[in-house]
Order: C-alpha cells, then structure tokens, then sequence
C-alpha cells in the first residue's frame, strides 16, 4: 500500500543573475545605512574624530543589516528583491541552522575589520614592520581568494560570496525553472577574472626573480637610500612619525603661526573661503596635497593616516609629499 505522506517540496537552485542582483542590492543599501549612519555621527562628532571610527562604523552597520536579516533567518533586502533564500546545503534545512547564520555574520564582518584595523596602524608599521607585512599579505592573499572565488562563481554559478562557499550555505529560488528558457552565462567574465589574477600571478612573482637575479650578481648599482623630504629643518617622516594629532588643540586662525598672511587684516569673504572641507574651520597650518588640494595639516595627516587617498578627489595620498604653504 503506498505511503500517504506527503512528499517535500523541491526548489530550484538560485540562477546567476538572481543572486548577482541580490548581492548587489544588498551592497546598496549597505552602502546607503551606512552614509546616513556617518551623517548622524559627523553631526554629532565632526569629521575628524568621525574618520578615526570609520571602520568601527562600517562594521557596526554591517553588523545590524545582517544581524537583523540573515541572523533571524529572514530574507536580506537583496534577496527578497530577487525571491531567493539561503538554505544549508550539508544539513538540506531552511532556514539555515543559527549556527551557521551566526558564522556567516562573523566571518564576513570581524576578519576584515581586524586585518584593516591592524593594517592601518601607523604605531605597528613602525615598532614591527614584519607583523604588519604579515598583515598586508594576508590581505593580499584574502583579496586574491575572493576574486578566485568570484571566478569559479561565474563559471559555475553556486556560490558568489567565499564565507558561504566555505559554510556551505546555498541559496534556492521560488521561481520554477523554464525548461524553454536558457538563462545567461556570465563564463566570459570568469575568464577574464582568470586573466587578471594570471596577470596578478605574474607581477608578485617578478620581484622575487629580479632581487634572485640580482644576489647572484653585483650590487653596485641597488640603490642604497633616496634622499629625505623635510619640513623647514626637519625631516618630514621624523615629523610625521612623532606628531600626536588626538593631543593638538585646535588653535584660532589669528593665531596660526604657520602662515605670513596677517589673518586679522583678511576680509570677512574672503576668510571664508579658507575654510578646511575636512574640519569645516578656517585653515591653520596650510598644506597642499600632489593633486593640488589645500588643507589644514592637522587635518589632512589624521585623513592620511586611516586612507591613503585624498579625500576630495580620491586620487594617492602620500603624506610625507604634503606640501605645507605659508602665503595661502
């Protein structure tokens, strides 16, 4: 006699496209909560102390989008615009057991905000430059997985994200298949992904090749040292390296006694366009970036020293080029 149970209901596997938008949408409204989180703090906190916990922010929001999403088993924003769901391939549960979703939360928020924090810990690149070259690899190597790892979706088309690939988390849709549709393939992308991380390959390797090269023969031609940019009369590194920004007082234009402009003696219009875009005061200590844009230097070296890029036009930052300026 046959069993009167009845049989489980069986769903497709996400397509490409569904979990690409997906994730993509996620991405945005991430990236939204995030610049309104930063608004509600500049106001309350100021830019510059706003930058010091930039990555305590990020991680925070990422903690409550995903918390409040995947941590109680619910759809993401991202997939519930593509009606897609996250399910344990190993355990063939829905939704996935809390364990999981609490791994998955974790390790695609924690590692990263750790490897960034540490990484851009001017103290540690001075006392143990070993530890934070162990610091950079190690992101260097993650980067190169995930990129991998994108790869090998495109080709295949299972798992977009590393952590969910390494918790074995899959994602399944409501839709029915169309067996009269054939979905797009995203394979030419892979390839193209491979190429780069080839090329990649090849540009970490060389140096190795060039320094072997070069032990084997004469060194008389490696240079030994370049010669030290300076402040005044002393040198800019030193003056970098020793300059504690949470203990300087922000101190009145008037006062500023790096300038030979008489400030007192500036009309009123023109003052305010001196302000700094990054403390929104008048400038004191007036630098200028290699792209051309003018800052207060207090300013522009606590920016520099959590991203290397300017702040108004995104372009490479390297603090020991800031060019202080005493007439503007």
């Amino acid at each position: 006699m046959p069993s009167s149970s009845p049989q489980p209901l069986a769903f497709p596997q996400a397509q490409q496209a569904q979990i690409i938008r997906a994730n993509q949408r996620d991405l945005f409204h991430v990236s939204s909560l995030r610049e309104q989180t930063e608004s509600i703090l500049r106001s309350w906190l100021g830019t510059r102390r706003l930058i010091r916990w930039e990555k305590e922010v990020d991680a925070l929001v990422k903690l409550a989008y995903y918390g409040l999403t995947t941590g109680r088993a619910t759809q993401t924003l991202g997939e519930e615009y593509t009606d897609i769901w996250q399910y344990s391939s190993q355990h063939g549960r829905l939704p996935t057991p809390l364990r999981r979703r609490i791994a998955l939360i974790f390790l695609a928020v924690f590692p990263t905000y750790l490897l960034a924090k540490v990484g851009s810990n001017v103290s540690l690149n001075q006392q143990n430059p070993e530890l934070a070259g162990s610091v950079r690899k190690v992101q260097r190597i993650l980067s190169m997985a995930a990129e991998i790892n994108l790869a090998i979706f495109y080709l295949r088309g299972t798992y977009y994200d590393p952590i969910k690939r390494l918790l074995g988390v899959k994602q399944i849709s409501s839709f029915p298949e169309n067996p009269h549709l054939r979905p797009p393939s995203y394979a030419l992308l892979g390839i193209m992904i491979g190429v780069r991380l080839s090329y990649r390959l090849a540009q970490d390797v060389k140096p190795h090749v060039w320094q072997s090269n070069v032990s084997k023969g004469s060194n008389d031609d490696i240079p030994t040292g370049s010669a030290d940019a300076f402040l005044d009369d002393r040198p800019i590194n030193q003056v970098i390296k020793n300059q504690n920004l949470d203990d300087s007082p922000i101190i009145p234009a008037e006062e500023d006694t790096g300038t030979a402009l008489n400030i007192a003696a500036i009309p009123d219009d023109l003052r305010q366009s001196r302000n700094c875009t990054l403390c929104l005061e008048e400038r004191t200590d007036s630098c200028i970036t290699e792209c051309g844009h003018l800052f207060c230097w207090n300013c522009i070296v606590g920016w520099g020293r959590e991203k290397a890029e300017c702040p108004l036009c995104r372009q490479s930052l390297v603090l020991s080029k800031l060019l202080p300026v005493y007439n503007l």
